[in-house]
């Protein structure tokens, strides 16, 4: 038995940040990581896809050189995948080697390569190594779900972790799902020459976004020629000649959809399942996410469980602050909460929607006072300067307090300019606060506060 202050399960976000704020008090660390460092956004998620996706955009705008006035003569542009890979790793690898270096070059902090399962409350194995120690922090994050799609386990299929392994370009991707991740896998592919299918049971992509946000990703991916087939109620994998059938509707005929590939993209799963959590007592809810309280406390004393396994957060920000928030209150005295933070995300589509704060519709059925500013980014200079005037902004305001509830901005360079309003609703300050800034021009942020002097009333 090995007797530590402090075990921590994963690498990922919240992990070796960690590590090293609790080594840094004085603390001795055990640390267990059964595969890769760095975790999802390091290994299959941000990282490598968003280093993808940039390759994916020097693709479609070189096709669009002419309207820039470029001319690249008669050759026609084509991708070349290995040399996307390559470029992917030489940019995942530093980072993934940064995050295990520093953690096994920490001496007070113990390494532990496999996989970890609890045997009584605080005590957990790792192959033929026991640990112990008062405080366990679960960061063990989550894998793609494979739903039990009829025939899912009949043909050959991609998850997101698994696509980044193929070293090839579909000529067909069927892609199931049409949220965030097949979003972004959809048209990254397009642009890298496949055809594309993004089938979604949903009556909209991305449901959980207002109608109108949902409505224009659907026109930026069908302009790109990528078709989508939304209310698919009962879908079906078969094998092919082509290589797998969709099938979309159980109770009429097709229309079926023959792709050479498939990826399903229809949501997360927490890898929770075999750290036997059962036998140290540990709550879990009916999906398998890790039951914890506002500051991320487990039901048994002294063990937390941070980023996407506890279903309080799914993205990396929300994990490192996941992190900081345990840090602060176990070292500092604080008293942070997980409720203290604001929704915000991005889908890293082209262009891309920053989102903060309340959706219009959540703000409709608060039945608060609200007023409601938007604006086209045909109207936003800098968006048609560059020849990226797809999409459109969308701010919320409380009408009493002037405060800021959230906003959906849809277009070039929003997923950076969303962060100005993000930081003045952290601050609590009213809107006016923007309205008398003065921006850079020209810039997209610079729209900003011309949308909050035009708000008017939702009605």
């Amino acid at each position: 038995m090995k007797t530590f202050d402090a075990i921590i399960v994963g690498a990922g976000q919240a992990g070796p940040s960690l590590a090293g704020r609790l080594t840094a008090a004085g603390m001795s660390v055990g640390f267990v990581e059964r595969k890769l460092f760095g975790g999802t956004c390091v290994n299959t998620g941000c990282t490598p896809t968003k280093t993808m996706i940039a390759s994916a955009y020097a693709a479609h705008m070189a096709r669009r050189a002419a309207e820039y006035g470029v001319t690249l003569g008669n050759a026609s542009i084509g991708v070349d995948m290995s040399a996307i890979i390559a470029r992917r790793e030489a940019v995942v690898a530093p980072s993934r080697n940064g995050v295990e270096s520093s953690l096994r070059n920490n001496p007070r902090c113990t390494v532990y390569t496999g996989t970890a399962s609890f045997t009584a409350p605080h005590t957990l194995r790792v192959g033929e190594d026991e640990l112990t120690a008062k405080q366990i922090f679960l960061n063990v994050g989550g894998r793609a779900t494979v739903p039990n799609f009829p025939g899912v386990h009949d043909v050959p299929f991609f998850t997101n972790s698994s696509m980044l392994a193929f070293t090839e370009l579909p000529r067909h991707l069927v892609i199931v799902g049409g949220s965030y991740i097949g979003l972004e896998f959809g048209q990254m592919y397009r642009r890298f020459g496949s055809q594309v299918t993004i089938v979604e049971r949903a009556p909209r992509l991305v449901q959980h976004e207002d109608e109108d946000v949902s409505a224009a990703i659907r026109d930026i991916l069908e302009r790109e020629g990528i078709t989508v087939r939304t209310d698919a109620e009962c879908i079906t994998l078969a094998p092919h000649p082509d290589g797998v059938l969709v099938g979309t509707n159980c109770s009429t005929p097709p229309p079926d959809i023959a792709g050479s590939h498939v990826l399903l993209a229809v949501g997360r799963t927490p890898n929770t399942q075999d750290l036997g959590l059962d036998r140290a007592g540990i709550a879990v809810d009916n999906r398998g996410y890790i039951t914890v309280d506002d500051q991320l406390r487990t039901n048994v004393e002294g063990v937390y469980a941070l980023g996407d396994c506890n279903a309080r957060g799914a993205f990396t920000h929300t994990a490192y602050n996941d992190y900081e928030i345990v840090a602060e209150n176990l070292l500092d005295g604080a008293s942070r909460r997980v409720s203290d933070r604001i929704p915000c995300y991005g889908l890293y589509t082209d262009p891309p929607l920053g989102r903060i704060g309340m959706t219009e519709a959540q703000v409709r059925a608060s039945g608060r006072p609200a007023l409601i500013g938007t604006r086209p980014m045909t109207r936003v200079s800098r968006a048609l300067e560059k020849g990226e005037s797809l999409g459109f902004m969308k701010i919320l305001v409380d009408a009493e307090t002037k405060q800021i509830l959230g906003a959906s901005l849809l277009g070039v360079g929003c997923d950076e300019a969303v962060h100005s309003l993000l930081d003045i609703m952290y601050a609590r300050a009213p809107y006016t606060t923007i309205t008398h800034a003065v921006h850079i021009h020209p810039t997209v942020s610079e729209l900003l506060p011309t949308v909050l002097e035009d708000l008017k009333p939702l009605r």
